[in-house]
């Protein structure tokens, strides 16, 4: 299975659901796994570990494959408004793996203004899925980590939130979280589990795609709820430019 399958399923559930889509991505999810098992199933790797005597294991190539195609499904959602709204948007692999030397002006102006002084240790960058930058300005306006369930990385986000907001250079950089969240961890703001505090306390905001009913607040929100908000951010920022 390729991202395009996991696309033009996406597109199948936007002709039924509209505006609506965002909510049912998990629904998405499981039908994509059940293409993924056959195809895998007939893959080189299982078929290979079938005649060493060794039961292939489909959920982590399926974890991987989720985790990292989840990231281009939430890029291909946002770009356009993103576009419209003057900003571009990357996967942040796109600056991680590439050389400085080998990147266009804009981009290695980017990554310059996103990298994480370590002092002696060097400068790094942040660990994000996409980068959404100010192509004008050649500089970064958010971050964004995109997982199927908050115990993958959100705190590993909030990290990063502390880090890029304790230099005056990177401080303006909003760190964001975008998850179908199946554990339900962001569901209930009172008592709020570990994840909620997470993303409550050491993010800008996290932004649910799911069926379920959430408990809203400032920093939680339904995705629907997050291009509104980056607008916000844009136009807040202009005013001070």
């Amino acid at each position: 299975m390729k991202f395009e399958d996991l696309l033009a399923l996406y597109q199948k559930k936007k002709q039924k659901y509209g505006e609506e889509t965002y909510r049912h991505i998990t629904e998405l999810l499981i039908e994509a796994k059940k293409i993924h098992k056959k195809d895998f199933e007939n893959g080189e790797t299982a078929v290979r570990a079938k005649s060493e005597g060794r039961i292939p294991d489909h959920e982590q190539s399926w974890r991987a494959f989720k985790g990292k195609n989840l990231e281009k499904l939430v890029l291909h959602i946002i770009k356009d408004e993103i576009e419209i709204l003057g900003l571009k948007i990357i996967e942040g692999n796109a600056l991680e793996r590439t050389a400085s030397s080998n990147l266009p002006k804009e981009l290695n102006l980017v990554k310059r203004a996103l990298l994480v002084d370590y002092g002696s240790f060097g400068h790094h960058l942040p660990d994000v899925d996409l980068i959404i930058y100010d192509p004008n300005l050649c500089a970064p306006v958010a971050v964004i980590s995109s997982k199927v369930t908050l115990r993958e990385r959100i705190a590993q986000t909030g990290y990063w939130k502390i880090k890029l907001g304790s230099d005056e250079i990177t401080k303006h950089i909003k760190v964001f979280f975008i998850t179908p969240d199946e554990d339900s961890t962001l569901t209930k703001k009172s008592p709020a589990k570990k994840g909620r505090a997470i993303v409550e306390v050491d993010t800008d905001g996290g932004y649910v795609m799911s069926e379920q009913i959430i408990e809203e607040s400032d920093r939680v929100k339904m995705f629907d709820k997050f291009i509104g908000d980056l607008k916000r951010i844009v136009n807040e920022r202009n005013k001070q430019v």
